[in-house]
Parts: structure tokens; C-alpha cells; sequence
């Protein structure tokens, strides 16, 4: 059975420490342990790419992958040199796609707003009286009553919402590349980028609306994707004619912050490229935040209006950051 990285290998071995080679520096959140690896031993699955729910071609993200992975480094040279062009655009956005739909994180996350629907359907089922009542040896309870009590949870499966992304990864590529980008530049040798097995940060702004997405591509460069609300999301538009792009190069302060979300918003690794004496003390002190989907419910006539919103939650204190 393939072991499928979720994480592309070719972005992983940009990490590489110059001192180990073909290795780079690690260290896990849960437990703050240390650990050096190469990129072929983490952020894989066994079948990972295999979606069960897609019955014409159960590996399909695989015929995806092809157009982006092997030309990952070029399009980073291109960002690097300010060379940006149409290729370099879809390459970029594609692999962050990748990364949102088939990563453990993703579908963790996109899980949470499906749930949410279907706990609602089935409180509407039971105020109109027709769902089948629950087994006895449950106290005669509506499934609504089990589901607030928590006698009876729901779980959705993590592969279902990884069908629904793959199915839309190229809408999903269009929407990204069509954004505007800021191709943050770290000038800084002592204190390079992280990346993580999610290394999608992200960044509130002043529109609750919008989330920008901060993706570390090397310990030099990263990317911070900025929506563009007013675009047609229902045209496919891989001219990526709504482009735009600014090169910043980043205060010492600037990298620090985005350092301390991409540890934040990692699901359980943190990837490094020096061993500095500070690290470890860094990522203690942001491992216990990650990426949740907060949700809201809203009456709406005679129905609810479901809603969702990313945040990043110190899951340890229950403080959103």
C-alpha cells in the first residue's frame, strides 16, 4: 500500500539543515520532543490519497499532484527572482489546496461544519415529528435530547469532506491564485521560517469576512494569501486575471509573528532548519494553540442559519488568540 505524504516531500526538503544533509530539525507539540528526520518519514499516510467516496477514480488528487510537485522548486525560484508567472501562480495555489483537502488538519476542520449540518437536520427531523425513535435502552429520549446530553455523538468520517475537496481542488486552485498575494521576504540567517504538517497559518484581519493564509514555502520566503471578496467564485479562472501581487521584505519583529502562528496553527510538528538555542523555548510556548472551527447558530425564520469561522484556540486554557 503507497505511503501518501500530505505534505509534499519537495516542499518539506526545502528545511533541510545544511549541517545534517538530508535530514532537518523537529519537534512535536504534544510532548515537546525533539527529533531530527527526513522528509520521507513524516506527514504521510498509509492510502492517505485514496477517497473511497470518489467512485470514478478513487486516487484522482494523485493526476492533480502530477501538475504540481514536480515543479514546485522552479516556481519557488520564480517568487525568489520576482519572475511570477501563470505556471508559478498555479503551482503555489495548488499546493496549498492540496494541503487544506488531504492533511489530517483539513479534514479535521472541514469535518466540523458538516457535522454541525446534520445535528441540525436531525433537530428539524424531530420537531416535525418524523425521525425513528431511539432504541429504549436509551430512556425513551429524542435523538435531539441524546445529542445535547451527549449520550449519543455524532462523528463524521475525515475521508467524506476529503472527497468533497478533492472533487472542487481545481475551483479551489482558481480561487487561490486569483487572490492577492504578499511574497513576504526573510532576511534574517538566526531566525528562518518554521513549517509544520499544516503550514497553512492563519491571520485574522479587520473584515471578520476575511482570513488571510500565511504559507511558509522555505526558511526565506513565504506567501500571505489575501481573499479577494469582490471576484466571481463561480468562474474557473485559471488565467488568474484577478492576480496580484506586492513583495515585502520583513522585520525581525514581522518573522517572529509569523513564526509564532505557523507553530500555532501546526496540527502536532514543527519543521526547522537550524538548531538555534531559542526554538525549543518558542515552540513550548505556542504548542498548546491550534486551527479550530468555530461555529454559530442563528434563528432564520422558521429555520437556523449555520455559520463557521476559523480561529486559533489555546486548547489548553479554552482561549481563542
Amino acid at each position: 500500500m503507497p505511503l501518501d505524504h500530505y505534505v509534499s516531500q519537495v516542499h518539506l526538503r526545502n528545511f533541510y539543515s545544511q549541517k545534517l544533509e538530508v535530514l532537518m530539525y523537529a519537534i512535536r507539540k504534544t510532548d515537546l520532543k525533539s527529533f531530527k528526520t527526513n522528509s520521507e518519514s513524516v506527514c504521510r499516510i498509509e492510502e492517505g490519497n485514496t477517497n473511497l467516496y470518489l467512485q470514478e477514480d478513487q486516487r484522482a488528487v494523485e493526476k492533480f499532484l502530477k501538475g504540481i510537485e514536480p515543479k514546485y522548486n522552479k516556481a519557488l525560484e520564480k517568487l525568489t527572482t520576482n519572475n511570477i508567472d501563470q505556471e508559478c501562480v498555479y503551482v503555489i495555489a495548488g499546493f496549498v489546496a492540496y494541503v487544506l483537502t488531504c492533511s489530517p488538519a483539513g479534514m479535521r476542520i472541514q469535518s466540523v461544519p458538516l457535522k454541525n449540518f446534520v445535528e441540525e437536520t436531525e433537530r428539524i427531523i424531530d420537531s416535525q415529528g418524523i425521525s425513528i425513535p431511539p432504541p429504549s435502552e436509551l430512556g425513551g429520549e429524542s435523538l435531539t435530547e441524546l445529542l445535547i446530553s451527549d449520550k449519543v455523538q455524532l462523528t463524521i468520517d475525515p475521508k467524506y469532506p476529503q472527497a468533497i475537496g478533492i472533487a472542487s481542488i481545481s475551483s479551489l486552485t482558481a480561487a487561490f491564485g486569483n487572490c492577492i498575494w504578499d511574497v513576504l521576504i526573510n532576511p534574517f540567517d538566526d531566525t528562518p521560517f518554521f513549517t509544520s504538517d499544516f503550514p497553512i497559518a492563519i491571520e485574522e484581519t479587520e473584515d471578520i469576512r476575511i482570513i488571510n493564509r500565511i504559507v511558509p514555502l522555505s526558511p526565506k520566503i513565504a506567501i500571505r494569501i489575501r481573499p479577494n471578496l469582490t471576484i466571481d467564485r463561480d468562474h474557473t479562472d485559471f488565467s488568474f486575471s484577478n492576480f496580484r501581487y506586492a513583495v515585502r521584505k520583513l522585520s525581525r519583529k514581522e518573522v517572529v509573528g509569523i513564526n509564532r502562528l505557523i507553530v500555532r496553527c501546526a496540527e502536532s510538528v514543527v519543521f526547522f532548519r537550524d538548531d538555534h538555542e531559542w526554538i525549543s523555548k518558542f515552540v513550548k510556548k505556542n504548542a498548546t494553540f491550534r486551527i479550530e472551527m468555530n461555529t454559530y447558530r442563528m434563528p432564520r425564520g422558521k429555520g437556523t442559519l449555520l455559520g463557521s469561522m476559523l480561529k486559533v484556540v489555546d486548547n489548553k486554557r479554552g482561549i481563542i488568540s
